[in-house]
Order: structure tokens, then sequence, then C-alpha cells
């Protein structure tokens, strides 16, 4: 059975070849950032090459990887199923300039799959916010959001493709909370979520170092750290707030949870078991940047 099904998987994905429709091959575009923080801390570069390793082989995926900032060809952008920022945000954000505002914003009409990790979910409040809530369902705000070091208990893990073959873990890192998500959390599914305790509620935040009066009146209330999005456009999203710490991706679950997300963010089906991967400490430390 298992042989007559591929052999169907595959003229299936001829008869597209051979009409110019390759719907079965899919360009996930990985943009790396440039240099921020200490050793071991936002790095962009090494995270996304170790993350393209890690997708080697997996069917009908293309995977290109753009390394220390924003892309000088917009060539790269041609034909691309799906888009991955992993890099600095704020202000400063790469992507919201205006050419390439435009240019995102094109792709995203074309439903184009769109996902930032970290930093790269925070964009000023306006129309930068506006449009991160469209394309991927939420933002941080500078002090409506804040983003302390702490070790949230991913103790109950909801059924999704992002999900699959995830176990219940605990990991510390820099996870943004109280994100600005659109109202009433519309189409919004949360993927990872925990409840801070109180201490960690009244800071000290990373910056500013807070606390808020609307996050410590929050006691007990539970705070989503990634989160997906299926858009009318026919795109898929999502952000997740960690990955502030490199050495987290040699965590399996931690690890798995992305590379579900960036293959099912492309269009792909994830495996049952999830996407499946070994990372070594050698690994960990390679590609690192020269800090």
């Amino acid at each position: 059975m298992k042989r007559i099904i591929t052999a169907l998987l595959t003229l299936s994905c001829f008869s597209f070849i051979a009409s110019g429709q390759d719907d079965c091959k899919k360009k996930l575009l990985m943009i790396a950032g440039r240099p921020s923080h200490g050793p071991g801390l936002h790095e962009f570069n090494a995270g996304c090459l170790l993350l393209q390793k890690k997708l080697e082989g997996f069917p009908n995926l293309e995977v290109d990887v753009q390394l220390g900032g924003w892309p000088k060809d917009d060539s790269v952008f041609e034909n691309v199923d799906a888009i991955f920022l992993f890099m600095d945000g704020g202000g400063g954000h790469p992507a919201i300039r205006p050419e390439r505002w435009e240019m995102l914003g094109k792709l995203m009409e074309q439903g184009v799959g769109f996902g930032c990790a970290h930093y790269a979910v925070e964009v000023p409040a306006g129309k930068p916010g506006q449009a991160w809530q469209q394309w991927i369902g939420g933002y941080y705000e500078h002090k409506f959001s804040c983003n302390p070091f702490w070790t949230p208990e991913y103790k109950e893990i909801p059924e999704h493709p992002i999900t699959n073959g995830v176990e219940p873990f605990e990991i510390p890192d820099e996870w943004y909370m109280t994100m600005r998500f659109r109202d009433e959390m519309k189409d919004i599914t949360p993927i990872l979520i925990a409840t801070p305790s109180d201490k960690v509620r009244g800071g000290p935040y990373v910056y500013p170092k807070g606390p808020y009066k609307h996050i410590v009146e929050a006691s007990g209330q539970k705070e989503v750290m990634m989160w997906a999005v299926e858009r009318p456009d026919g795109g898929r999203g999502f952000g997740f707030t960690g990955g502030h710490v490199h050495n987290n991706w040699g965590n399996d679950n931690f690890r798995k949870t992305m590379l579900n997300a960036l293959v099912w963010m492309s269009g792909l089906e994830v495996p049952a078991e999830g996407v499946e991967s070994e990372v070594t400490d050698e690994e960990l430390k390679q590609n690192l940047d020269p800090k």
C-alpha cells in the first residue's frame, strides 16, 4: 500500500510540473538579521542555518537562508511560499521600511506564509502593528507587552499541526508575553501557553524593567508565547516569542515546535510525529557570529 501511495503522489507532482504548476514543491525563505547582543544570544545566522540543516531532505521543501540582514537582491522573494524573519525588530525593524513593507504586503495578498521569531515579532503600534495583526495575528507592543527572562511550563499542548509530536516541556528564555493580539483573538490558535507567576509579572523585565500595572493585575492569567493563524488570503502565519538563547535549539521539543511551524507555514503537511531531528553540541557551536 505504501508503494501505491508513493507512486500516486509522484505521479500527481509530475502532472503539476508538466503543466507548469509545481504545487508540490514549496519554497521557504528564511531571513537572518545582523549580529546582535552578546555571544550565544540573538544568534540569528546560526539559528537559521541550524533549522535549515534540520529541514534538509524534507519532502517537497526548498529552504533558502539569507544571512546578515535584509537581502540586497529582491529576486530571492520570487516564487516564495513562506517567509520567516529571525532578526531585531522594534522601531528599526528591517521589514517596515516603505519599499519592503509594500513588497511584503503584495506577497501576503498572494497567500504567502509569514512567520516571525523573538525580536522580529516587535513592531511599532499603528500601521505596522495592524499589519502584523493581519499577517501573523499579533505583535509585541512597546510598554504594553513585556519581555521577562523566565521558565514557562508548557503543560498543555493543544492539537494543531505545529504541535505534532511535541511533549510538555519547560525552558528558560526571554519569553515575551502579553502580545497585542487581534480583538477577541479572532482566528488565532494559541500554540505555547503557560501561566507566569506573580514574581515574573512583577519584573524586572529585560527592558524597560517595569513592572507594568496591567501585567501585574493579570495575576493567574494564562499567556500565549506562540500562536498561529490561517488568513483569508490562504496564507498561514505564526509568532514565536522565544529564541533569545541559541542553545535552546538543542532542546528537542523547542526545536520541533519551530520546525513543525516552518513546514506548516510553507503549506506542507506536518508528519504525525512532527519533524524529527537531532542536534549535537558541536552543531550548536557552528556558524556563531564573531562577538
